[in-house]
């Protein structure tokens, strides 16, 4: 019979020069299946780190270590992992088992790691605890159990894959007699049905229980009792293990990344603050930044999408509205002319105060032709617009926004008819306009006064050139054509381009430019927060790592490989991540709202809530690869050994 496990020369060193310690120095020895071991020798002598070199937990640094012929030296980690899974079942000292989870989850570990099903798992393990007579204590977590139940807890896990070689570390060290006799016993049992049983002890008492004692000291093997002869008697051990599936591993990770941000509940709360505020804040910010872009695209579009505006000044010059001096009303009249345009408007600007009686207002007051109302499609309130008779003869005439009207009568309605003094001169109030609102930038667009623009040029502005023209188009389908028109009969009145001709399409352009930058801006102050959040996943994913060492240790002791730890932290990371993003998604919507119902612009759209929770995820998959990795490169000993 070939033997089961064949070590040959093995040493184990640590340190170097002065500092090196030989825990093994040269051990030779072969086991064969079926054989109940007993490696006994004192603190010191080398037998755990025989033991985890014979679990595939360590190397050694020399020398040939074999299972069933394969040379161990030349397996990956993952198959390390999955030597350790399908052979080997640990019985430590210190039961190794994890405290966040029942009994019976912990007995249930290797079978995760093989690819069982969630049913056939807790049906195995609950028979093994029942077998152990533990049927009763499954859902107890094991600081609820005696020593004794917490050692057949581990017992039970280590059956939980049929492992053909149990390896037992000082098993009875931390049991009173009867337990420890009871453990024995069973040890005894599981020799009996075909098991291979490695025991370290350092008790010879303990030791006498097995059929073959190895004796160390100072790292090499002073005694042999040799190879059992006969193997005969014991039964043939027979097992199938199935390769866990991805889908299996994610499930599996989800719930354990849900247990274990559940057993530092506050942590975690503090960590997912980080996340859902920079959510919050990109929906929120995002959705600022877009209603006030429509806004601002829907109060321009109410002057219609068919006019021309003509401003003084060359192109590239920041226009002053009238301390620029290059638009006529000769100008305005020619525009007039042209083919498909419907009237085009001079204005001149100014501001005045206005008097009623003892009640004064200072407002902008606009110089305009009679057909005003044509392009600016807006209704009147109140009264009628000036006529054109009325600007031929300069009539002394003005038209209130609501705002004026408001504010200098009682009844806004009464004011047609009414005079009101404008720098001194007595003007009839021929309408009010209807109320329009405000502009998305806070203009009050219902404060302003509106005179003939002979009249104002006469008696209010004492200057003859204008502030603007505005044309209207009748066909838009050609109001490129007609702007390029205007163009060239400006250029050939003026022989210089000392104007801006600019159309509404251009100036929605213009606008949804900047609003599109102001949104980036604001978003990326949003994002700043977002950032920080994920940084604090990466932190605290760091510290859980380094908290949950021996955890680690002990699931790679069962089986895991490196990508099944990777993918219980990414999707650690992930459902922080996730949640943060939920709940930030749903707190940024409530902001809006909020923010809505006290009359800001707000536009709440799929896209900024989808962005915002994706790159929540994005944020915890990135921010928590790093701490993943750490932790998936663990040594598996080094893992098992800290505190």
């Amino acid at each position: 019979m070939s033997p089961l496990i064949d070590i040959q020369n093995v040493s184990r060193v640590y340190g170097k020069g002065e500092a090196e310690v030989r825990a093994l120095d040269g051990v030779s020895l072969t086991i064969k299946a079926g054989e109940f071991v007993a490696i006994v020798g004192q603190s010191g002598s080398g037998k755990s780190t025989l033991m985890n070199i014979l679990g595939c937990l360590d190397r050694p640094t020399s020398g040939v270590y074999s299972v069933r012929e394969k040379n161990v030296s030349t397996l990956t980690p993952d198959e390390l992992a999955a030597l350790r899974r399908d052979t080997f079942g640990f019985v430590f000292q210190r039961y190794n088992l994890l405290t966040t989870v029942s009994a019976a989850e912990n007995v249930e570990m290797p079978a995760i790691y093989a690819g069982g099903k969630l049913e056939e798992r807790r049906s195995r393990a609950q028979a093994l605890l029942e077998k152990l007579g533990l049927g009763d204590r499954g859902q107890h977590r094991p600081n609820e159990l005696s020593g004794g139940q917490q050692q057949r807890v581990a017992v039970a896990r280590a059956l939980m894959n049929d492992a053909e070689v149990i390896l037992a570390d000082e098993p009875t060290g931390a049991l009173d007699s009867s337990s420890g006799s009871e453990l024995l016993a069973l040890l005894e049992e599981l020799h009996a049905s075909g098991r291979t049983i490695i025991l370290i002890t350092h008790d010879h008492n303990v030791a006498a229980r097995a059929h073959r004692i190895i004796e160390l000291a100072d790292g090499k093997v002073i005694s042999d009792t040799g190879e059992t002869e006969d193997l005969k008697t014991v039964k043939p051990f027979e097992k199938t293990v199935d390769a866990p599936t991805w889908l299996l591993q994610a499930s599996e990770a989800v719930k354990m990344a849900f247990r274990s941000l559940r057993a530092n509940l506050f942590r975690t709360s503090l960590t997912l603050l980080g996340v859902v505020i920079g959510v919050a804040a990109v929906v929120a910010m995002l959705a600022i930044g877009e209603g006030s872009s429509k806004q601002v695209v829907a109060s321009i579009e109410t002057m219609g999408s068919n006019l021309l505006f003509v401003r003084p000044g060359a192109p590239g010059t920041r226009m002053r509205g009238s301390a620029i001096a290059s638009l006529t009303m000769e100008d305005a009249a020619r525009l007039a002319e042209i083919d498909n345009i419907i009237a085009a408007i001079p204005t001149r600007s100014g501001r005045e105060t206005l008097r009623v009686d003892s009640a004064d207002y200072q407002t902008s007051i606009d110089g305009v032709s009679y057909d005003w109302p044509l392009a600016q499609n807006w209704e009147m309130a109140y009264g009628t617009f000036f006529t054109e008779d009325d600007q031929t003869r300069r009539a002394a005439v003005v038209v209130l926004g609501y705002t004026v009207a408001d504010n200098l009568f009682d009844n806004v309605a009464s004011a047609v008819g009414e005079y009101v003094f404008i720098g001194g001169a007595p003007f009839e109030v021929a309408g009010v306009l209807a109320p329009k609102g405000a502009t998305a930038w806070g203009q009050d667009m219902d404060d302003v006064a509106l005179a003939p623009i002979t009249t104002g040029m006469m008696r209010l502005f004492g200057q003859n050139y204008l502030s603007s023209i505005t044309i209207a188009v009748d066909d838009t389908k050609r109001i490129s054509e007609t702007e390029a028109a205007a163009q060239a009969l400006l250029l050939s009145r003026h022989g210089v381009e000392d104007f801006q001709l600019r159309n509404t399409a251009s100036i929605l352009e213009s606008v949804e430019e900047t609003q599109k930058a102001f949104s980036v801006l604001l978003g990326s102050v949003a994002a700043i927060s977002l950032v920080v959040g994920g940084i604090g996943v990466m932190n605290i994913m760091l510290v859980s790592v380094t908290e949950r060492t021996r955890e680690i240790g002990v699931r790679m002791a069962t089986g895991a490989r490196r990508s099944d730890i990777m993918m219980q932290f990414n999707t650690e990371a992930l459902v922080v991540g996730a949640l943060g993003g939920f709940i930030g998604v749903l707190i940024g919507l409530g902001v809006s709202l909020a923010l809505g119902a006290t009359g800001m612009s707000i536009a709440i759209t799929p896209a900024p809530s989808m962005l915002a929770f994706g790159s929540a995820l994005a944020i915890g998959l990135l921010f928590g690869f790093m701490p993943a990795r750490k932790a998936s490169r663990l040594d598996p000993v080094i893992a098992l050994a800290s505190e």
